[in-house]
């Protein structure tokens, strides 16, 4: 690619795009939430200005940076992109950046009406709530029906019992997806019920926790729950700083992939803190609404697993079975540098070559199996043998997608930076302690789990390029039991 030269006011002009006007310009439907845009195909992203916000993965950032990590660009593609390639088609720009404090307004709780038939109508009728729990919360004035579009408003108060936050979700028939929150809304205080037990229950929105609550009745008050308004942390947070007995954590979240990565993301905050009793409990369907509604009858929503964990899991299977196929071997490091040589010679300028792409695979996956081969040869050393079983359990459940993040130049990066640690270890002067060893272990592991994580985005990329090639027009095309909820430890693993 040629250099291209851009001015700081260029940059700067690219980088103060409206995201708003981008999207829409570009075919994407957005919905309002608040004072930000919900991106439709993307559910968990927010954009605002030029400002966006990926909740999932805790990400966000300006104009520039949006266009590369959603449209794959490179800088001086995103940057020429926003710039409207200079002929006179520029697109809006963003007003002058505010800080948060600045642009919160004042918190107000909307007028309630005088009944609440239509709220009741939609969460039994709709929503499929059970009557009894329902009315708890609407006793205990946290639920009811706003006086002028007749939402569903579900509040939030603080430690004091004043009211610090408001959630409204919609209850026409032709517009039951509408849902935002009041503005000047405390993201730290949502709609919650805590009760007597250790134990919280972390749901994503309020209709999930009423549904779980409605599923699962028995003794319900006794336990707490908390609604992150989304998959942000500070609700929960807020809620365990208030309440210290509360230790045996379960993450509720939709069972889809942004679900599945903001459980893991919130397992390792809560880890970060001290807390180590962390569990999943996910709904057989798409949410515990989903569960719900099939209770009653009406066909639900699939869940939906994540496709980066299960490529994970289908490739540790493979990388076991090779494994076990090696009786025995000299130098797994030398044939592992072999193979990084012949990786290395595939990537040019953050990309793998044309249709190398299958070669570029293999060999990842031989120096992801070198890799364990290496590390049970140090196992063997220290007198500790360890199955090939058990390193790829190891490898499958260090995998997070939530931690997955960055295109293909990244990983690259993040393989040569292993390499270069494993070298410099491996050529120490001296006899190696056991914790040189240890170290050694750790960093052939890192290896491996980072050939895992190049493999998986270059086969993604490359499925996702065949299916944007069959949905051209005119283009050939190819052919191509319920789940029980249960409560499992954090992560699960199952590579039978």
């Amino acid at each position: 690619m040629a250099y291209i030269h851009f001015t700081d006011e260029q940059k700067q002009r690219a980088n103060s795009v409206d995201l708003v006007d981008f999207l829409r310009r570009q075919g994407e439907q957005l919905t309002r939430s608040g004072r930000e845009w919900r991106w439709k195909r993307h559910d968990s992203v927010t954009v605002r200005g030029n400002q966006w916000f990926r909740h999932s993965s805790r990400q966000g950032g300006l104009a520039i940076d949006f266009v590369q990590e959603f449209y794959g660009l490179p800088f001086p593609d995103a940057v020429t992109l926003l710039l409207g390639g200079e002929q006179g088609s520029a697109f809006k720009q963003s007003n002058k950046k505010t800080t948060p404090e600045q642009d919160r307004k004042e918190f107000l709780l909307p007028d309630a009406a005088p009944n609440m038939r239509r709220v009741y109508a939609y969460l039994l009728k709709q929503r499929y709530i059970d009557r009894d729990v329902l009315t708890h919360f609407v006793r205990e004035k946290i639920i009811f029906e706003d006086k002028e579009y007749h939402n569903a408003v579900f509040v939030g108060v603080d430690e004091n019992g004043i009211v610090r936050h408001a959630h409204k979700r919609g209850t026409y028939s032709n517009a039951a997806g509408y849902r935002g929150n009041v503005e000047g809304s405390d993201p730290k205080y949502s709609f919650n019920h805590i009760g007597t037990s250790d134990t919280l229950y972390v749901f994503e929105a309020p209709i999930d926790m009423l549904s779980y609550i409605s599923l699962h009745q028995r003794d319900w008050q006794q336990h707490s729950y908390v609604t992150l308004d989304g998959v942000a942390e500070h609700a929960m947070l807020q809620v365990l700083s208030q309440n210290n007995y509360l230790s045996n954590l379960v993450m509720c979240l939709d069972h889809d992939a942004a679900g599945i990565e903001a459980t893991g993301r919130l397992a390792e905050i809560l880890h970060e803190k001290g807390y180590d009793r962390i569990s999943c409990l996910q709904s057989a369907f798409k949410d515990w609404n989903e569960d719900l509604k099939a209770q009653h009858g009406i066909t639900p929503i699939p869940a939906q697993e994540h496709s980066k964990i299960e490529a994970c899991r289908d490739l540790c299977k493979e990388l076991r079975d090779l494994c076990s196929g090696v009786k025995s071997i000299k130098s797994p490091y030398e044939r592992l540098m072999e193979h990084y040589g012949k990786f290395s010679s595939l990537v040019q300028n953050g990309k793998v070559m044309v249709d190398r792409e299958a070669i570029a695979m293999e060999q990842l996956q031989s120096m992801a199996s070198y890799a364990l081969l290496a590390v049970s040869e140090q196992y063997r050393q220290l007198e500790k043998p360890v199955l090939v079983e058990q390193l790829t359990k190891e490898l499958y459940e260090s995998y997070h997608p939530h931690q997955d993040k960055g295109k293909l130049r990244v990983k690259a990066d993040d393989l040569q930076q292993d390499i270069t640690a494993m070298n410099d270890q491996l050529h120490t002067v001296g006899i190696r302690t056991l914790d040189d060893k240890q170290k050694l272990i750790s960093s052939y592991m890192s290896l491996a789990l980072n050939c895992v994580k190049t493999h998986i985005i270059i086969d993604t990329e490359g499925q996702e390029q065949k299916i944007k090639i069959q949905q051209k027009p005119n283009a050939k095309q190819t052919d191509g039991e319920q789940v029980i909820c249960e409560e499992t430890s954090l992560p699960q693993y199952n590579l039978s």
